[in-house]
């Protein structure tokens, strides 16, 4: 997936919102690496030259709380040169937030106290697993090149 992204491309979801060029493919990376039971199945899918749809789910171990998730997502994406330009997945957020939080998810998971949490967890994650992976290989703009 992470190969999948133009340089430039931009990404949001619910957890992970407006993420740019570099971001959306190590987005990607950290997920994948973060677990060892990672299943997505594909629904349906469509795609023409300049736009794509797709229809999956996700069932995974949350890594935090190791608490199981299934998450029945949407994406629907912009295509340029053979590449996603712009990717948008939708899912709902308190459903996530009840299996993958449990009980405060659950009790507040609608509330924008915890999508807002949430959301600055995903991105210092994030930073930080970038942050960890440009030390690796300083002279790497995009992961994988």
């Amino acid at each position: 997936m992470a190969a999948c992204y133009a340089p430039d491309a931009r990404f949001t979801d619910p957890v992970f919102v407006g993420l740019r060029g570099a971001e959306p493919p190590a987005m990607w990376t950290m997920l994948t690496s973060r677990s060892a039971d990672l299943r997505v199945e594909l629904l349906e899918s469509s795609a023409d030259d300049t736009s794509a749809s797709a229809h999956w789910v996700a069932r995974y171990t949350f890594a935090q709380t190791g608490r199981p998730v299934t998450n029945d997502v949407r994406s629907s994406f912009r295509l340029a040169d053979g590449l996603i330009a712009e990717q948008q997945d939708t899912f709902g957020f308190y459903g996530w937030a009840r299996q993958a939080l449990g009980m405060p998810g659950l009790l507040l998971g609608w509330t924008p106290i915890i999508r807002n949490a949430v959301q600055r967890k995903a991105r210092a994650s994030l930073a930080e697993f970038m942050s960890r992976d440009a030390s690796r290989d300083p002279g790497r703009d995009r992961l994988g090149e």
